[in-house]
C-alpha cells in the first residue's frame, strides 16, 4: 500500500508504495555521498601515480576535501530544504555531484582534482540533509530511531560492495572511470527520487528564508543541551571513522599485505555495521536509544583500549584474525552508537528539521574529517595511530554524553514504539 506521506506541492502527486520503497530509497540516496568515498580506496595508490602525489599519506586528502566539501555545505541546504521543501534543494545537489564526478574524471593534476572533489561534496550534502529531513518529517523518538536503522540496513550495501566495484572497474580500466560510476549511478538516483518521492513538508510548514530565521534556527538548535552534546559525541565518534577510512588501504595493503583482497576486508567491517543496524531495529522500541547507545559506547571504548594497548606492546602487528574481531566488535557497537545519538540528537528538533540536519551533519562531518585527516596524516606504518584515535575520541564522546544526560546513563524517557514495519 502507498506510504502515507502527503505532498506539499500539487504539481508533484509522486507517491511511494509501502515502507519498504521509502527505506530503499532514502538508503539510496544516502549511498551517492558513501559512494563518493568507499569506491575510490583501491583506487588511490593508481591516482597518486598518476598525477604525481608520491606520499600515500598526501592522496589521503582525495577523501578529506570530499569530506571538508560535504561538511561545509550541509548548513547552507537546511534552511533552504525548510524554505522551498526538500525535492528542489536534493535535486540541485545532485545535479552538481554529477558535473563535479564527470570533471573528475578528466582531471590531468592533482590540484584540480581536489576542487572538484570539494565541489562533489558541496553537492553530495543534499543527500545527507534531505534524507534525514524526509525521515524526520514523517517519524519521531523510536519510530525514527527504528526508520534510520533500516534505511543504515540497506545502506549498508554499499560498502560491501562499493571496494570491490572499484577493484573490479581498476581490472579493466582505469581510476578515471571510478567517477563516471559516480555520475551514472547518481543519475539513477536522482531518476528514481524524481518519480517516486513526494514532497514531504508542507507549504504550510515552511520557513521563510530570512537572516532571522535562519539564525534563529541555528540557534535552537545549538542552545539545546542534549541535541548539542549528542551531535558533538557522534562527530568524535566520526573521527575515528574517518582516520580509519583514511588510512584503510595502508593498513590492510601495506600492513597485512591483502592486495586485491583488501575489498573483502573491508566488506566484512561493513557487514557488521548492516547486522548492528539490524539489530538496533529490532532492539530499540523495547529498549530505548539512550540505553542501547550508551551501553555500546563503553564497549566502543574498552575494545579501542583494548585495541590500543596491543599495538603498542606487541612486537610487531596484531595478529589480522584478532585485529579484525576486535575492530568489528568495535564497529558493531559504533553502528548502533551513531544512530541512536542521531535520533537522539533530531529528537527535540522537529520544528527545524531541515536547519537542524544542516548544522548536525555540518559538525559531524567538519568535526569529524578534521579529526580523521589527524589520525590519517599520522599513520606510520603501524596501527598504533588509529587505535588510539578510536580510543580518545571514545573518552571525550563518553563526556559529551555525560553533559548531555547531567551525568545520568541509561535512563528511559520514551516509551515503547510499535514497530514501523
Amino acid at each position: 500500500m502507498p506510504l502515507d506521506i502527503k505532498d506539499g506541492s500539487p504539481s508533484h502527486q509522486t507517491s511511494i508504495r509501502g515502507r519498504g520503497e521509502f527505506i530503499a530509497l532514502i538508503a539510496a540516496i544516502m549511498a551517492i555521498n558513501a559512494l563518493a568515498v568507499d569506491i575510490m580506496l583501491p583506487g588511490l595508490p593508481q591516482i597518486g601515480a598518476s598525477l604525481g602525489v608520491h606520499s600515500e599519506n598526501h592522496v589521503q586528502f582525495v577523501i578529506t576535501a570530499y569530506l571538508l566539501g560535504f561538511g561545509v555545505s550541509q548548513l547552507f541546504y537546511g534552511p533552504l530544504s525548510d524554505r522551498f521543501g526538500r525535492r528542489l534543494p536534493l535535486f540541485g545537489g545532485l545535479a552538481i555531484y554529477v558535473v563535479a564526478a564527470l570533471g573528475s574524471a578528466f582531471v590531468t593534476d592533482f590540484t584540480t582534482l581536489i576542487i572538484l572533489r570539494v565541489l562533489q561534496g558541496l553537492g553530495a550534502a543534499a543527500t545527507r540533509v534531505i534524507a534525514v529531513s524526509v525521515v524526520r518529517d514523517k517519524f519521531s523518538g523510536r519510530q525514527m530511531a527504528e526508520v534510520m536503522s533500516l534505511v543504515m540496513m540497506v545502506f549498508m550495501i554499499l560498502p560491501v560492495v562499493a571496494p570491490a566495484t572499484g577493484q573490479l572497474i581498476m581490472l579493466f580500466g582505469e581510476w578515471h572511470l571510478i567517477f563516471m560510476f559516480m555520475a551514472i549511478m547518481a543519475l539513477v538516483v536522482g531518476l528514481w527520487a524524481f518519480l517516486r518521492l513526494p514532497e514531504t513538508l508542507p507549504v504550510s510548514h515552511r520557513r521563510p528564508l530570512t537572516m532571522k530565521s535562519t539564525l534563529g534556527g541555528f540557534v535552537i538548535v545549538l542552545t539545546n543541551r542534549v541535541a548539542l552534546f549528542y551531535m558533538l559525541g557522534t562527530s568524535f565518534i566520526l573521527g575515528a571513522l574517518f582516520g580509519y577510512i583514511n588510512s584503510a588501504q595502508q593498513i590492510f595493503v601495506g600492513i597485512y599485505q591483502l592486495g586485491t583482497l583488501f575489498p573483502l576486508a573491508f566488506a566484512a567491517v561493513a557487514m557488521t555495521l548492516a547486522l548492528a543496524s539490524f539489530l538496533n531495529s529490532r532492539l530499540v522500541g523495547r529498549f530505548g536509544m539512550r540505553r542501547i547507545s550508551q551501553t555500546m559506547l563503553l564497549v566502543f571504548t574498552s575494545f579501542s583500549l583494548l585495541w590500543m594497548v596491543l599495538s603498542i606492546v606487541m612486537d610487531g602487528p596484531i595478529p589480522f584474525a584478532v585485529l579484525m574481531i576486535i575492530y568489528m566488535t568495535i564497529m558493531l557497537s559504533f553502528s548502533l552508537v551513531t544512530a541512536n545519538f542521531n535520533a537522539l540528537a533530531m529528537e527535540p528538533l522537529g520544528e527545524v528539521a531541515g536547519t537542524a540536519s544542516s548544522v548536525l551533519g555540518f559538525a559531524q562531518t567538519v568535526i569529524g574529517a578534521a579529526l580523521g585527516a589527524v589520525i590519517g596524516q599520522a599513520f606510520d606504518g603501524t596501527t598504533t595511530p588509529v587505535a588510539t584515535g578510536y580510543c580518545v575520541l571514545g573518552f571525550v564522546a563518553l563526556a559529551c554524553v555525560l553533559i548531555a544526560e547531567r551525568g545520568r546513563l541509561f535512563r528511559v524517557q520514551n516509551p515503547p514504539a510499535e514497530h514501523v514495519i
